[in-house]
């Protein structure tokens, strides 16, 4: 498989993906990637059946994904990897799933440090999990479809102090 986009989005599949984002990166799988929804086989039922026939659904765990799943750049059908929370990209990216680029596209945090966006509301522990990431190298935007102009984060927090 070949990853189109790697994205975190607390509403997982939703408008946004299906009509914007599968369209403009030709993907053909979806990969949510959460350990809750990966264990709750309603949350599962209830998100394949929300997505067209064309496209097909894997939900994985972070351990089970980073594991198990092999990528290579141009080789093989386009996926999109979904995460719920920044933190779980990380723990997939530490456990062996290699990216250089992360969209962030709604993120929610009761103990809001930064609003980057309308939706997109960073807390203390995303901030400190997007540094890391960074250091990483992995380039990080913040948008919620592919139309609008992204938010650079490395300057959005250096611009906050954050």
């Amino acid at each position: 498989m070949d990853i189109a986009l790697v994205r975190v989005d607390n509403r997982l599949i939703h408008g946004q993906i299906l009509e914007a984002w599968v369209p403009f990166t030709k993907s053909s799988t979806i990969i949510v990637v959460d350990d809750h929804v990966a264990s709750d086989f309603f949350r599962e039922t209830v998100i394949k059946m929300a997505v067209p026939r064309e496209v097909e659904v894997i939900i994985s765990n972070v351990e089970d994904f980073a594991n198990h799943f092999t990528f290579r750049r141009g080789e093989g059908k386009k996926a999109m990897v979904l995460f719920s929370v920044i933190a779980n990209a990380l723990r997939a990216f530490q456990g062996g799933f290699a990216f250089d680029r992360l969209n962030i596209g709604n993120v929610y945090c009761e103990d809001c440090l930064k609003q980057c966006s309308p939706s997109v509301m960073l807390g203390e522990e995303d901030v400190k999990t997007i540094r890391i990431l960074m250091d990483k190298g992995v380039n990080i935007d913040v948008r919620c479809v592919p139309r609008e102009k992204p938010i650079n984060i490395r300057e959005l927090l250096t611009t906050i102090g954050a």
